[in-house]
């Protein structure tokens, strides 16, 4: 089956270090010959939100707003990679998503995470998976953590951690699964 995924990165800061977990999602995606939106808010500068996507005259959106719009509508689920701020989110993550709702209905999020410490971002992903579900796309049970992200991947992006690989594997295993199963069922009709 065909699948569209957003991979939606959440930081801007100077030399950030969770780029590299997410272009090494972004490749692994690819190895599966899944088409991949890779939304940066270095790329996209959305403003802090002032008004949603849905709050505007149809081709009155800013043109990123609008470019995120047509990817996420088109998008069959979300991988959502965010750092750990003070055991939350990082701003412009919150931020991107907040300006979308109706665009993630029905479609499965996957929550990566990561840290400079041995836990990975685990207690910003558990923050996150409430947001998500708010927004109408549900986080798979899998969380795909990456702990040390200074220096766990080369320059290739290859990880430097013998876990990593087989982790990934079994968490994009899931995550396109329940792509697939909701892409077949939103062909359905959805609920509302």
């Amino acid at each position: 089956m065909n699948l569209t995924i957003s991979i939606i990165y959440g930081s801007v800061r100077t030399d950030r270090q969770g780029i590299k977990a997410a272009r090494y999602l972004e490749n692994k995606l690819k190895d599966r010959d899944i088409q991949v939106h890779f939304v940066d808010p270095l790329e996209y500068q959305l403003p802090l939100l002032d008004k949603m996507y849905k709050e505007y005259e149809p081709g009155k959106a800013p043109e990123a707003m609008q470019k995120l719009a047509e990817q996420f509508t088109g998008s069959d689920g979300f991988l959502i990679v965010t750092g750990e701020y003070n055991h939350s989110i990082p701003p412009a993550l919150k931020n991107i998503l907040d300006h979308f709702q109706s665009e993630y209905l029905f479609k499965p999020s996957a929550i990566a995470s990561y840290s400079a410490g041995m836990f990975g971002g685990m207690r910003a992903a558990v923050h996150l998976r409430a947001i998500l579900a708010e927004l109408g796309m549900p986080s798979i049970s899998s969380i795909q953590p990456f702990p040390g992200i200074g220096k766990l991947f080369d320059e290739n992006l290859t990880p430097q951690n013998e876990f990593i690989d087989p982790s990934t594997k079994r968490f994009l295993d899931e995550f396109t699964w329940y792509a697939e199963a909701l892409k077949t069922k939103r062909a359905e009709g959805k609920p509302f």
